[in-house]
Formats: structure tokens, sequence, C-alpha cells
């Protein structure tokens, strides 16, 4: 009886230590663009810093501007008042646009250009376009 025991409990051991962990539920982001493609969202946006703590200082509120905090809230690195640079929540953002090009209804959204400069929507002379957000 006891080694039926023994060997019940060494079996359980095992199938417990080589069990499968549970399924955990990830968070259903929108499909990365294929290479080439156009981005339009964070995800597929490069240069975008993990665990930023909302309100801290950063450095470059020009290049690479963007992060997101860890609990998933998008930041970006800006300079209000020729203050020094902090971390503020961002508007939406719409991944890598151009300069300069047209971004109609999208007026005070933001985006990055390929370099990383931060660029933000602006409606001026009838037309609405990408500016740089640093200025």
């Amino acid at each position: 009886m006891r080694s039926t025991v023994a060997v019940f409990a060494a079996l359980m051991a095992f199938a417990f230590v080589t069990a499968a962990p549970p399924a955990v539920a990830q968070p259903t982001l929108p499909p990365l663009p294929p290479p080439g493609a156009e981005c339009n969202h964070p995800n597929c946006t490069p240069g975008i810093r993990p665990n930023i703590v909302l309100g801290s200082y950063c450095n470059n509120h020009t290049y690479y501007a963007f992060g997101v905090t860890s609990w998933g809230r998008l930041v970006f690195c800006g300079s209000p008042r020729r203050y020094e640079p902090r971390w503020f929540r961002s508007p939406e953002m719409h991944g890598v646009k151009l300069e300069n090009d047209l971004c109609p209804a999208l007026e005070g959204e933001v985006a990055q250009a390929p370099d990383g400069l931060f660029l933000t929507c602006v409606a001026r002379d009838g037309r609405s376009y990408w500016e740089r957000g640093d200025l």
C-alpha cells in the first residue's frame, strides 16, 4: 500500500512539474504592417522607450520623443514654456509620417518621421499638415 501511494505521489509531482503553465490572455494590438508598408499605429513606430514614469524628466523632445508607461499609456517628451522637458500623456499617435505631408482631420494629433523627428498635425493656410512638434 505504501509503495502504491509513493508511486502515485511521484507521478503527480512529475505531472505537476512538466505541465504547461496556464495560458494568459495577451492584449490585442493592430497587426504589424509588412516591411515597406505604411505605419499608422504606435506598435510599428521605432524607438518608443519602455517603462517611462509619467511626469518625470526626459532629455530629448525633438527625436524619438515617445515612450510608454509600465501600464501601457503612450507618452511624449515635451518642454512647455521652455521649462525642463518632462513626459506627458500623448495625443493620439499615428505611427510614422513624413514632415509636410497632409493630415486632414488629425489636427493636434502626433506622429514620428522616419528619422525619429517628433511631428504634430497643424492646420494653417487652409490645409492640415505634419509639422515639427518641438517648435
